[in-house]
């Protein structure tokens, strides 16, 4: 027989490979023909069309979207998770076989995903990601997963390139270039006032500016497919906009409403010269018109009132034990890495050391810099307990979070967001009320361990962060150990 096969992982890197490898190599020994095409985040070299239309049936080893699915259509299909092809390629090249000799099309599919072979399934409507037959979590999964693949390397490009640039320019003259709200501006760079480590942070802050619009397009994509990317990086730009600083929490709200709306336009079926044009210009148009109205006027109005209102609750807490109120502050700058809660706790710190208060600017700081570190170190600790992107993003969190860029914990969060965020809040807090406790003070906005010459207190500083980061992972392995 002759086959064709795609594998997909978010990175595209190792689990794809192997899989192709098993895949390959089980039907070699089998007496067919394959070609695989593997896919990835660094894109895919694609399979000639005219070894499709010679194949007597698809395999898909998946754990993302799958680009341009439809040229498989009219092929009998067998589907499961890479893990899967990796460990029993022959297994997966019998169905193959069962699936071509039963010539039911791609849709029917021969097993579930990740599941043994079983019996096939009338033909599904297809997306970019959601395999035929997965239930809504497994469906939510996905979607979710696609969009952190595609938000991947603007954390790490954005990130590391921030990191650098503080490590370049110094601890003092980073936090000169930095000034009130923590990085220099385009402006700075352009009139001379910063030079080579300033404008690399600057670049890395647009870089990072992406994260959030990147990851609502990119979860409405493996919704919808190209529809939805207009709706969803259009739902995520207002989600960050400073009016409404909805961060990735108001980015994964905007992806699945802009996935949402698309699928519900699409139902729509309009024939001839109009029903083209609906396709090409009034699909995204009405899309992009609607979920941005629905973003901006029930999403938008609820987030910048929290704001206001969790400001005004934070000013009245001063007088407060400074043990609490560090505490306070962890729990706001790890919930939503970004968005209204950590934003307030943020601009709070900016008015404390305004002030002379560098107590609230180090707890702010610190208790931002413990969730990258934690789930750095959980990647470290039970490497199994994530996939292989998480644990590529773990690698990048190191340096991320010693360089407080909060946002190294988003592709952890936006996976598994009832099990991380609790986790990284808790230690977060840990790390908030040790530094007020042993009165650690910071007179720098931002950059972390690069700026520890401007750290008042520097032992009690990387006490508190090391007791932040330990809890943190040790709560994120408990809870993914024993909460399934």
């Amino acid at each position: 027989m002759k086959f064709v096969a795609v594998t997909a992982c978010p990175p595209g890197i190792a689990h794809s490979a192997m899989a192709a490898e098993s895949i390959e190599v089980a039907a070699k020994n089998a007496g067919h023909e394959i070609e695989v095409e593997v896919q990835g985040a660094g894109g895919a070299v694609p399979i000639d069309p005219a070894k499709i239309a010679e194949a007597d049936a698809v395999i898909f080893a998946v754990d993302a979207g799958v680009r341009n699915r439809e040229r498989f259509a009219h092929l009998p299909a067998v589907e499961v998770r890479t893990r899967e092809a990796i460990d029993r390629g022959p297994a997966l090249i019998e169905q193959a076989e069962a699936a071509a000799q039963s010539r039911v099309p791609a849709g029917a599919g021969v097993g579930a995903p990740g599941g043994p072979a079983g019996p096939t399934r009338p033909v599904a409507p297809m997306t970019a990601a959601a395999p035929p037959g997965a239930g809504p979590g497994e469906k939510l999964r996905i979607w979710l997963m696609t969009g952190v693949s595609y938000m991947l390397p603007f954390v790490i490009a954005g990130g590391i390139l921030i990191a650098l640039g503080f490590l370049i320019g110094g601890a003092r003259e980073a936090a000169d270039a930095a000034g009130a709200e923590g990085f220099p501006s385009i402006g700075d760079v352009l009139t001379s006032r910063v030079e080579l480590g300033g404008l690399m942070v600057s670049i890395g802050q647009i870089a990072f500016g992406m994260l959030v619009p990147i990851l609502a397009g990119f979860i409405a994509f493996g919704m919808v497919d190209r529809p939805g990317i207009a709706p969803g990086v259009v739902a995520g730009l207002i989600a960050v906009h400073p009016d409404i600083n909805g961060g990735f929490l108001g980015g994964l709200i905007g992806g699945l409403l802009a996935g949402g709306v698309v699928m519900l336009l699409q139902r729509v079926r309009l024939t001839g010269a109009f029903g083209k044009m609906w396709l090409i210009i009034a699909l995204p148009l009405v899309g992009t018109l609607v979920t941005g109205a629905i973003m901006i006027l029930v999403v938008g109005r609820p987030i910048a009132e929290v704001q206001s209102a969790l400001t005004d609750w934070l000013e009245g807490l001063q007088g407060t034990s400074a043990f609490v109120l560090g505490a306070l502050l962890g729990l706001m700058m790890a919930f939503d890495m970004g968005g209204p809660v950590n934003k307030v706790a943020y601009a709070f710190g900016l008015s404390a050391l305004a002030s002379g208060n560098y107590s609230v600017m180090a707890a702010v700081m610190a208790a931002g810099m413990t969730p990258p570190l934690g789930l750095a170190l959980a990647t470290v600790v039970r490497p199994k307990l994530f996939t292989e992107a998480e644990r590529d993003a773990g690698s990048a969190a190191w340096l991320l979070g010693a360089s407080f860029i909060t946002e190294g914990a988003i592709p952890f969060a936006a996976a598994d967001p009832l099990r991380v965020i609790p986790s990284l809040m808790v230690g977060s807090a840990v790390t908030g009320s040790i530094i007020m406790a042993l009165d650690v003070g910071s007179r720098a906005p931002h950059g972390g361990i690069w700026v520890l010459g401007l750290i008042d207190g520097i032992p009690g500083f990387l006490i508190a962060i090391i007791a932040g980061t330990v809890v943190t992972a040790a709560l994120v392995v408990t809870l993914k150990t024993g909460w399934k």
